[in-house]
Formats: structure tokens, sequence, C-alpha cells
């Protein structure tokens, strides 16, 4: 009997090893820890169980047949996260460059189905040259099956990828359909096509970091939420991300307890939203002082900075923030912000957290890139993203909210909740120059100090209609606030709409403006 225990003793520790020392060592001069390493660091220690640890490829071609490692390229199995299971997997760069074969792609297939069989979220940490060549379309033929999970599981369980080394070809599609991605700085890149065949076809010089790198896919494509600046520090990020969202879309996100006063009132909040209009601020202000602990946790920080996207908590209850940024191109929504704020509202829809929107927007950025940039169809995606969700949405209107952006931005005409305004709020259809520009020209032209006379017709239409009160007599505003009692406010709102229940017409799937 102890011959057969050594026997799985010796297999352990075979499998533990993945492609051999010299592969490890390789790995950690790259300043990338091991498959095994991340997950050590991922989970609460001592609370992994691995799955399919002795798997290996059925491929026998190319002399494959005499090159079989035991877990064949990828670690996957189940843990927790601050008390609380997820299941991972973890690709092996060390094994065959951590590509991905028949089998290997089967291991990932099956934590899915069990992950979304139990409700549980699925952490992908990707390091991997792409498809085994080796095995032709078997590999591709994983992928696929791959993408199907991630596309049912889509909704209905958590799915967050960290890329932690190459991620190319089909490899990218898998994490792109998950809710979030973190990249690590300088180790880490994604995308379809290589810098050798970028020259090959387009003539173009680029390196690997400038065309898929961390920052690029953080500040220009949009395609990663995170970066970071190692592997921990990746790692790190997943934890706290999952301390905000539930396991799965029947439950409700975990609630934190704090000793911050839901009662709290900041008189410097009233000194925040400047008395001129064409001032800008720092919508963060207002954030950091009204949340929990005055802790913010930025999603997207890096990317379409005139929205601000991200998670806090309210009274130990999470919830998801949505505000523009007059501080960036006077808060005003474009292309990118609207496709950011759109899967946002839409992700908080799908797993429960409530919304809690900040608006100060000018309106839609006019010009001839966004228009050929299809700004009509994407800002209608946040737009249809407001009008499905059906979770508690609690908006403040700061200061400007003009034209289609003041509906868009979860406005009590599609279906806002709980709307306060503060009293330097603005609701019309545009500024008051813009209009007085329409409604008053021929005067204007006509008037003999027609400078004069166009500063006191816009003095004027501000002091009538650049106010909060007539949508307030109207009932577009349910109440107007003082800024040093936003925290208060914002918790009775939630609370009162704790049991809300609200939903949609039956249908198979919607048709989002795509």
């Amino acid at each position: 009997m102890s011959d057969k225990f050594e026997e799985l003793d010796r297999l352990n520790e075979l499998a533990e090893l993945g492609g051999g020392l010299d592969k490890i060592k390789k790995q950690h001069e790259a300043g990338k820890l091991t498959a095994r390493e991340r997950i050590e660091n991922l989970l609460d220690k001592g609370t992994f169980t691995e799955i399919d640890k002795f798997v290996t490829h059925r491929c026998y071609n190319f002399n494959m047949d005499k090159m079989k490692i035991l877990g064949d390229g990828v670690v996957t199995g189940y843990g927790k996260i601050n008390n609380r299971t997820v299941f991972v997997f973890s690709q092996d760069f060390t094994v065959f460059g951590g590509s991905l074969s028949e089998y290997f792609a089967k291991k990932i297939c099956k934590i899915m189905d069990l992950a979304l069989q139990n409700g549980v979220p699925v952490i992908g940490l990707n390091d991997s040259g792409g498809a085994r060549i080796q095995e032709g379309v078997l590999s591709l033929a994983g992928y696929a099956e791959i993408f199907l999970r991630n596309s049912l599981a889509s909704g209905v369980i958590p799915q967050i990828s960290a890329i932690m080394g190459p991620c190319a070809g089909g490899a990218v599609y898998s994490p792109a359909l998950t809710d979030f991605i973190v990249m690590v700085k300088d180790t880490s890149y994604m995308f379809i096509t290589g810098p050798e065949v970028v020259k090959t076809v387009t003539s173009e010089i680029v390196t690997k970091e400038e065309l898929g790198g961390a920052m690029t896919h953080n500040t220009k494509s949009g395609v990663a939420h995170f970066a970071a600046d190692n592997d921990k520090d990746c790692l790190y990020k997943i934890r706290e991300l999952l301390s905000y969202l539930p396991s799965n879309n029947l439950e409700d996100p975990p609630i934190k307890s704090t000793k911050d006063d839901p009662y709290r009132i900041d008189l410097d909040l009233n000194n925040i939203v400047p008395d001129n209009p064409f001032q800008p601020y720092d919508m963060k202000d207002i954030i950091l002082k009204i949340v929990d602990e005055n802790y913010f946790f930025e999603i997207q920080e890096h990317f379409a900075k005139n929205l601000i996207i991200g998670f806090a908590r309210f009274n130990g209850k999470t919830i998801g923030i949505v505000a523009n940024q007059p501080s960036v191109m006077a808060g005003a929504l474009d292309v990118n912000s609207s496709i950011k704020g759109a899967r946002f509202v839409r992700f908080c829809d799908c797993f429960n957290i409530p919304l809690l929107t900040l608006v100060d927007v000018p309106g839609f950025m006019p010009g001839t890139s966004q228009e050929y940039g299809g700004i009509i169809k994407h800002g209608a995606k946040l737009l249809y993203a407001y009008c499905e969700s059906t979770v508690p949405k609690v908006t403040i209107i700061t200061r400007k909210a003009y034209g289609g952006a003041y509906d868009v931005l979860s406005s009590k005409h599609i279906r806002g909740d709980i709307n306060y305004a503060y009293p330097t709020a603005e609701i019309a259809v545009m500024g008051p120059d813009g209009a007085v520009n329409i409604l008053f020209r021929k005067e204007i032209e006509e008037a003999e100090k027609g400078e004069e006379r166009k500063k006191t017709l816009v003095d004027e239409y501000r002091k009538t209609f650049a106010n909060p009160y007539r949508a307030a007599e109207l009932g577009y505003i349910d109440e107007i606030i003082k800024p040093e009692v936003t925290r208060p406010k914002v918790i009775q709102a939630f609370t009162l709409l704790a049991n809300k229940r609200q939903s949609n017409p039956p249908k198979k799937h919607d048709n989002l403006p795509l």
C-alpha cells in the first residue's frame, strides 16, 4: 500500500512542477508568478481544491505523444475569497507556452459548468501563447466551447479575467466576453494579430506594448478595466472587486459593516459646485465626501475620463456610481463615455446593484468625429441601459442637465426612482447662451448694442429656466436638497427602495443598439 501512496506523492509533485524548474525560473525572471503562485495569492490561504490535476493531452502528431505533462498547461479548481467560494483557472506558461489544447479547454469548461450550476463566480488568469498549433481544429473547437460558456454565464455569475502575460488571436475573445478585465503593466498584452502581421498587412511598425499593452487597453480601446503594477497587485484588485459583488444574479451584494454615520452632514459639500456655470470642478470631491469611509473603487479610471464609474458603499451596502466629470470635456457625453457607462449600468442591473447617478452634463459632444463615430447609436446604448434597468435608481443633478443628456442619465421619465437636485441645478433644453441665440437672434441682430442685449437676455433666461424649480413644479424632481445633506438623503432613498420590485415585458432577449 505504501508504494501506491508514494506513487501518488510522486505524481502530485510532478504535476505541481509544471514545465520544470528551468521554466519556472524564467517565469520569475520575467517578473511573473507561476500559475500556482497566482492561485495562492488570489485565494484565502489553504482553501484551494484542484480539479483534473493529472489530465494530459491526447495529441499524437508531431511527436506530441512523447511530450505529455500532467495538468496540460492549466491549473483548475475552486477555493474561497473573503470566505466566499469562487472557481478559478490559471494558465501555466511553463507548459507548452500556456497554449490551449482540447483537454486544456475541457478542464476550463468543466469548472465553468460547475460555477454556473452552483451560482459561483469564475476567475480566469490568462497567460498563454494561444491555440496549440499541433492540435489544429481541436484547439479552435476548445476556444469556441469556452466562448459558449462565457455567453451563457453572462449576467448569471460574475466573470473576471486577469491578463498576466500574452493573450493573442482567438484567446482574446473569452476575456472580452467576461465582465471585467485586469491587465498587468509591462508583462501583459492582448491583440488579435501581433506586430509582425500588422507590419506585413498594413506596413505599420508597432511594439507589442503599443499595440496591446495594459495602458493601451486601459486608455485607448477601453477593453480593460484595471491596470495593475504587478501580478500581486492584479490579484489584490480582483479580491477587492469581488467584495462588492454578489456570487450570482439571484443574490444581493454583500454588506460590509461600517462605523461611518449614515446621517453624516458635510458642510464642505456646499462649496464644491462653483457659482460660475462655466467653471470646472472635480466630481470625485463630491463622491468621496458622501460614501462610506470616503472610499470609492473606481473602474476604467484611465478611459473616457469625462464619465466616472465605480463601486462604493452607503451604510455598508454596495452601490454602483455613474457620474459626469465636469473637469474633463465639461462632463459632456461622447462615444467612449456612453459605451463605458452603458456596460456598467447593465452589469449593475444584472447583479442587483443599485445605481446612484450624479449629473452635471452640458449635452452630447458635437462634431463630425462624434457623428461619424456613431454617437447616436452609442449614446442610445446608455439610454437603453438605464431604460431597461430595474434596480433601485437614485439621481442627483448637481449643476447642468441639458437636452437629451438630461433624459438619458436616469431621469424620472425613464424610471428613475428618486430624483434630487441641488439649488445650483440647471435643467433645460440647452444652455442659456445657445437658447438665447436661437430664441432672440433677430432681436439681438437689430439691437443697437447687440452684445449688451444678449447678456441681458441670457441673464433673464438663466433666472427663468436654468434652475431646478420648474422641474420640481412638474414632479420631475422629487426634492431640491442642500449639498450638505447628500449622504443621508441618498441612504434614505436607497433604504426606501430596498424592496423595490419591477420587471420588463417578457421577451427572448432585447435588441440593444449595437
